[in-house]
């Protein structure tokens, strides 16, 4: 069943009068100006005002209407720049968002439950504006036969950070897991590629090469012209080239080949693919990116994030974790060039989280970090001691380290985990 067309992001004569009366109406703190008790809380950081909303009824009023949101976008210094971690099925454990700057976690709810479906995985998060998109993703049907394997999930659920609550949105035409997906500026989102790879199997599932739109005002998904090739577990971006959109997506494994006729392998992809959308249609055609990898040099597959360029905006820089090594990518030249290196290793081989926030590069692991193999023994694990963070400025080629609690009750899996930004 579609869903009812959700509001779109830009600014109603109506939003306008309804910011007006809530400010007018309000006594926010008594003996100042309404205007500049507004002002006053909307510095409060996001992490802190769930617990300033139970103070009274008119700051739970305010600090939950989007008259907070219009004022902290046009005071730019007061938006908060957040990392949001899902552990595992959003539908059955809380994801948390981190406040980097304040040291703080704040919990959202878990997604609508799916009493049909569980161990969802693979899925993507993004943010836009107010509101944090989760898609698709891998999970176990109750209802499908054999009932141990994995099937790809079509779902779509926003939340909204004014209303505090989910809304499932309509499904993506193809189900898929572990795909590339990106915003553009448009009010649209861009999905390709993926399959149905669980993470209880190591290379098994399935690979496609669908790509589909999402119109955010429409809330409808819309066909576009399929990969080249099949690919999955990639990632997407926009680059402007020459006064055009390119959609890229990169990295990833394609076919599958086995060793012996047994054991399933994957066929990492060398290349990237570009799609060049007409300014007239919305639509656009793929181009090929030869191989970024020299003749006879190691192919890397670690993780992939973009950060994007406020000095040059729809020119990103793309960087890779593999290892203990960070890379960036040069689009003159098609090639990774070495950037870094991450100065503290994991224990025990375990992984590394790899995220963008604030422009700047977060390398997460566990300071107490724990071995795998002794922890599958183990039926009761303890709270997740200590998250350590390594932090890369790009530009200044510099590191520095950041230590905090982990709010959850088991040790993060950085090989399972989600993460996205948020800006609020």
């Amino acid at each position: 069943m579609t869903e009812p067309e959700p509001p779109p992001f830009s600014s109603a004569s109506s939003s306008v009068v309804e910011e007006v009366e809530i400010v007018e109406s309000l006594t926010l703190i008594p003996g100042l100006p309404k205007d500049v008790a507004a002002l006053i809380l909307s510095l409060i950081p996001y992490s802190h005002q769930a617990r300033l909303k139970a103070t009274c009824k008119s700051w739970r009023l305010f600090l939950s209407s989007k008259t907070l949101r219009r004022l902290r976008l046009r005071e730019l210094c007061s938006q908060s720049h957040l990392l949001c971690i899902f552990p595992q099925d959003p539908s059955l454990e809380s994801p948390f968002l981190f406040d980097r700057d304040n040291l703080a976690w704040a919990p959202l709810p878990t997604t609508p439950p799916n009493p049909h479906t569980y161990g969802l995985c693979n899925f993507t998060s993004l943010s836009i504006g107010a509101h944090l998109y989760v898609l698709g993703g891998s999970l176990f049907d109750t209802r499908s036969f054999p009932i141990d394997r994995p099937s790809p999930s079509s779902s779509t659920f926003r939340f909204d950070f004014t209303t505090h609550s989910w809304e499932s949105l309509a499904p993506m035409i193809h189900a898929r897991g572990s795909f590339a997906c990106a915003a553009g500026s448009n009010n649209h989102i861009l999905v390709a590629g993926g399959g149905s790879r669980h993470t209880v199997f190591s290379a098994a599932g399935t690979r496609m090469n669908s790509v589909e739109r999402y119109d955010i005002g429409k809330n409808e998904w819309v066909e576009l012209e399929r990969l080249p090739g099949m690919r999955a577990g990639c990632v997407g971006f926009f680059v402007e080239e020459e006064e055009k959109i390119g959609f890229w997506v990169m990295g990833g494994y394609g076919e599958e080949r086995t060793i012996g006729g047994v054991f399933p392998v994957d066929e990492y992809c060398r290349d990237a693919v570009v799609m060049q959308f007409n300014n007239s249609t919305g639509r656009g055609n793929w181009r090929e990116v030869g191989d970024m990898w020299e003749q006879g040099e190691k192919v890397r597959v670690g993780k992939i994030v973009v950060v994007e360029n406020h000095e040059r905006s729809g020119h990103p820089g793309v960087f890779m974790l593999d290892g203990n090594h960070i890379f960036r990518y040069d689009m003159a030249s098609n090639r990774w060039q070495e950037e870094s290196h991450v100065p503290k290793k994991t224990p025990h081989n375990s992984a590394f989280g790899f995220v963008v926030l604030d422009g700047e590069l977060h390398v997460l692991t566990l300071l107490n970090a724990f071995d795998p193999q002794e922890t599958r023994r183990k039926q009761h694990h303890k709270r997740a001691g200590t998250l350590y963070i390594q932090i890369y400025h790009p530009k200044k080629k510099t590191w520095r380290t950041l230590i905090t609690k982990s709010p959850f009750h088991h040790p993060l899996d950085f090989n399972t985990a989600v993460m996205c930004s948020i800006r609020l």
